[in-house]
């Protein structure tokens, strides 16, 4: 019997040795990442910026279509465009003729031509004004040389700012003559000092082009060269505490939170009497808060002041004046003069803290703005009438006079309003048509606040207001549905008044790719897309509605830009079909290693479909588990997952997947392009939700493709996307092993005015969800062991200022917490020196390999 047992007890024995041996190799053993040294990651690094070194920037943008009236020639049109040709570092203005006919069976691909002739646009050693490298940060460009241009289409002049200076040159117009390129552009000589910004030729007399100086309008005759200054707002005094004045330029806020770069806007048409007129912005900072950011010149031991209103705090003083231009029949200026409001702005407009957008009618009947309240959940669409603004200064004695005796109907006319209790995001689409009715006006115009959505609407608005508001007789739903028509971000509509039809982008038929469509303004019906799908398109229409440019990519193919040419029947132009017709670019050969990422979606606890994108480890093993990155933005206004092209800007993500990473992105509550109330979850209480959905992301794809290892996650991003890493680590240090936070914003009390009252409401009516987004308050929560923490940051950021780090720095030292830090002396917000950039990469890929 005790044999018995003792036999049984060996067996269990056994049985449980077996089953442990068994179990043992269950367990996937963990994948660890080859470790290089710091030299080994350089050469891996070199190897990956050379590819995108080749792709990046080369494509052609800003196409002008000129087509040609000239029958007997072979080619339709001429297309005009910013390209960097092969060879150049520089961008240059660039043509290219289109062919009437093509050879169906044969690729066509355009040359690129140069128009002009030998030109150096970049200045000498690639030193910008501070002006221009302020302009160049707002805009988040990356390129040198030529990066905008003005054109003129009924006389073919083109205007740019190149080299420090301002130049211009013809090529064709309305009379079908044009030159043979290249030319040598013609620079505009001046008085000024300074830099001459922001140049726009006067639609009305191309003769006449407007530029800033010194914070002042100015405007020169590039046939007489006779110049003239508009404006007297700016004294020219180096002490930016006494000379608070602008006219005609955009402010910091306005520039990076609105995405408005100018300050004035030339009437189109020339008045009575060769008059011209400007419209212009007036600028009082002088209650702004003055802050120092260290200058470039770190040897002189500098500051750079700027005007920065941070949240909570004031904002500038803003108006709109007319400045008139008086001209003889030789084109030589008579006079100029400045017009005031009949009464302040705040008077007419109360509680209107932003000019969001303004311009005119194109018979030049009247100004209009888009103005929003501060709390940017108030939004009106205003026209003005020219004589709404009076010659005199409200400091004149016969001002009362002048008021008195305006005629009747000279007012402003609130044409539309938009009321929200989310926020509003201005965009750029608003098309008035000729008015037929003086008593009314017709316009298209897309809102984002009726549906959720942003859609385009057809509205006819009364102009007999009450109270300045007028009543709207007519709006018509153009598109619907739970999808965006294109809006922000210089996106464009085409309207075709001949046809009545409208082209626009969109994502009609998914939120990961961006079509062109058209559609009826008329009788709204059928939407009917132009592009191809599976791939994401980024599009410009000719002006005869003839033809398309399609920039486009998916994510395993690199962006290639076609010419489409719409063909079919005159009497159904909704239908036509879209015929390729001559490529300007091919599709550049991936790198040997790169591996599309795949896109996901699946249903999150929040009740939305959340997308998100995988790139798998290349050395994948069966059985074995691989660290995981987490790649995360996940602020407003921005889409990381999308069916375009990953191999140019996000190059280090497949990268980072050819050393044996797992990869994951996830667009969660708060990104764009999903609607009002998805991108709406943020609202008062940034940095609260978008964790949730990141690591609830993570875990959907660590159980679904089994090889990520949870135990070994790190959590990097810039900007917004330092700012969740940072989150990531506090409130899930659990989840994240390391967390790499670039530019965080770490105290949004000391974040501008425009972006973080938009989405957090001011200080005191949000003090809780002030306290709870701000990382730098919550330091206690880290983790204590070194090595989970790398911060990096750019000396001169001017936009998330280092004092972010300085004061997140503070406190961890203050609570004994271990950190690194990786500061970079001479970058701003977005790292611009290739050397800086391959240096953050080494970094990352070091701190990575050492500690994930």
């Amino acid at each position: 019997n005790s044999a018995w047992c003792g036999t049984v007890h060996l067996a269990v024995e056994i049985t449980t040795k077996c089953m442990m041996v068994v179990e043992m190799e269950d367990v996937p053993s963990q994948f660890f990442v080859e470790k290089h040294s710091w030299d080994g990651l350089r050469e891996i690094i070199h190897g990956s910026r050379k590819y995108s070194g080749m792709i990046i920037n080369k494509a052609p943008h800003d196409f002008q279509f000129v087509q040609k009236h000239d029958d007997s020639g072979p080619h339709s049109h001429r297309l005009y465009y910013l390209g960097m040709p092969y060879g150049s570092r520089e961008n240059s203005l660039l043509y290219s003729e289109i062919p009437k006919k093509i050879r169906k069976e044969a690729l066509l691909v355009l040359s690129w031509k140069q128009m002009l002739d030998h030109f150096q646009a970049t200045p000498h050693h690639g030193v910008y004004s501070r002006e221009e490298e302020l302009l160049r940060e707002r805009k988040r460009l990356g390129v040198f040389g030529i990066t905008s241009y003005d054109y003129h289409a009924q006389s073919g002049l083109f205007l740019f700012q190149a080299s420090n200076s301002l130049f211009y040159c013809h090529d064709g117009g309305h009379n079908g003559f044009i030159q043979a390129a290249p030319m040598k552009p013609v620079e505009i000589k001046t008085q000024c000092s300074g830099i001459r910004m922001d140049p726009k030729i006067c639609p009305g007399d191309p003769s006449f082009i407007a530029f800033i100086n010194n914070n002042d309008l100015w405007v020169t005759n590039i046939e007489s060269g006779e110049e003239r200054r508009l404006t007297f707002c700016h004294k020219g005094l180096n002490n930016i505490k006494d000379d608070p004045k602008s006219a005609g330029v955009a402010t910091f806020v306005i520039q990076e939170e609105f995405d408005r770069f100018t300050g004035y806007w030339w009437c189109p048409t020339v008045s009575e009497g060769k008059t011209l007129q400007l419209l212009y912005e007036e600028v009082d900072e002088s209650e702004v808060e003055i802050i120092h950011v260290p200058s470039p010149a770190l040897e002189e031991r500098k500051a750079d002041v700027y005007r920065y209103p941070r949240t909570g705090s004031k904002n500038p003083q803003i108006s709109l004046k007319l400045v008139e231009i008086r001209t003889d029949e030789d084109g030589e200026i008579v006079s100029t003069q400045i017009k005031e409001l009949v009464l302040p702005f705040k008077t007419l407009f109360p509680g209107v803290e932003y000019i969001a957008r303004a311009g005119w009618t194109r018979d030049g009947k009247y100004a209009w703005a888009v103005l929003l309240d501060r709390s940017q959940q108030k939004l009106q669409l205003v026209l003005i009438p020219p004589a709404l603004f009076l010659r005199v200064g409200m400091e004149d004695p016969q001002w009362e006079e002048h008021v008195a005796a305006m005629p009747e109907g000279v007012q402003p006319f609130i044409i539309h309003e938009e009321v929200t209790d989310i926020w509003i995001n201005v965009h750029d689409i608003f098309y008035p048509f000729n008015q037929t009715n003086n008593d009314e006006i017709t316009f298209l115009w897309v809102n984002e606040s009726k549906t959720g959505f942003c859609h385009l609407y057809r509205v006819t608005s009364l102009l007999q207001p009450d109270d300045f508001k007028c009543p709207i007789k007519e709006e018509v739903t153009l598109t619907s549905g739970e999808w965006e028509v294109l809006a922000r971000h210089g996106s464009k509509i085409w309207v075709n008044e001949d046809t009545k039809l409208v082209y626009f982008q969109g994502t009609k038929d998914t939120p990961l790719e961006h079509h062109l469509y058209v559609a009826s303004y008329e009788s709204p019906g059928d939407i009917v897309r132009l592009t191809k799908s599976g791939f994401s398109h980024s599009c410009s229409v000719s002006q005869n509605f003839d033809m398309f440019i399609s920039h486009y990519s998916n994510v395993s193919t690199p962006p290639c830009v076609h010419v489409y040419k719409l063909v079919g029947s005159d009497s159904d132009p909704l239908h036509k079909e879209p015929e390729f017709w001559a490529s300007m670019m091919e599709a550049a050969g991936c790198p040997a290693d790169y591996v599309p990422p795949e896109i996901f979606s699946f249903p999150a606890k929040s009740g939305f479909e959340l997308y998100g994108m995988l790139y798998k480890p290349h050395n994948l093993k069966p059985g074995k588990k691989h660290p995981a990155i987490l790649f995360v933005y996940g602020g407003p206004q921005v889409q990381l997952v999308n069916n375009s092209y990953k191999g140019v800007k996000y190059l280090r993500l497949n990268t980072l997947a050819s050393l044996g990473y797992a990869v994951v992105v996830i667009d969660g509550r708060g990104s764009c392009q999903r609607g009002l109330k998805f991108e709406g979850a943020l609202k008062n209480k940034m940095g609260q939700v978008e964790i949730e959905d990141q690591v609830e992301g993570l875990q959907y794809v660590a159980d679904k493709y089994k090889f990520i290892d949870l135990s070994r996650v790190a959590i990097h991003g810039w900007s917004y996307g330092g700012f969740l890493s940072l989150m990531g680590l506090i409130h899930r240090p659990n989840v994240f092993k390391v967390a790499v936070a670039g530019a965080p914003v770490t105290v949004w009390m000391a974040y501008d005015t425009g972006y973080t009252e938009r989405y957090m409401d001011v200080p005191e009516n949000n003090l809780l969800g002030y306290e709870a987004g701000s990382v730098a308050l919550h330091v206690d929560k880290l983790p204590n062991e070194p090595n989970r923490l790398l911060i990096l940051h750019g000396f001169l950021d001017e936009n998330v200022h280092f004092f972010h780090t300085n004061f997140l720095v503070s406190q961890l030292i203050r609570a004994g917490k271990p950190y690194q830090l990786q500061i970079y002396p001479n970058e701003r917000h977005s790292i611009r020196c290739p050397e800086s950039g391959e240096h953050y990469e080494i970094t990352l890929l070091y701190f990575l390999q050492q500690n994930l």
